[in-house]
């Protein structure tokens, strides 16, 4: 799990990465990111709705596995950016972690964030 320094803290911090971030999209998830220059540490959301699994205990699963693969990517990131994540899939449940790692790393090169 990534520290509380490092997430968002209501839905108002939410809405300036979605009005002025950049979205880059994944086939099983997109990361809408925005730089912040009013922070010291990047800020992470993982949004996943009930269109992608009505069991809760199955979107916790991804919200978990998708914050430790942000986690191993932290010490990577250059700059300090406000990053919202959008599932748009189950399988995120169910694949290895390694391939949700390097999905995460690959969209986040391609955002220049690393």
């Amino acid at each position: 799990m990534i520290s509380l320094k490092n997430r968002f803290h209501g839905h108002g911090s939410l809405r300036y990465v979605y009005s002025n971030g950049k979205t880059i999209r994944g086939p099983l998830c997109a990361i809408k990111y925005a730089e912040n220059k009013r922070r010291k540490e990047y800020r992470l959301a993982i949004v996943v709705s009930k269109k992608v699994s009505k069991s809760a205990v199955v979107r916790n699963r991804i919200r978990r596995r998708l914050y430790e693969a942000f986690r191993l990517e932290a010490p990577n990131m250059k700059g300090v950016n406000d990053l919202v994540v959008t599932v748009f899939s189950e399988q995120l449940a169910t694949i290895p972690a390694d391939e949700i790692t390097k999905m995460v790393h690959a969209q986040l090169k391609q955002a220049k964030v690393i």
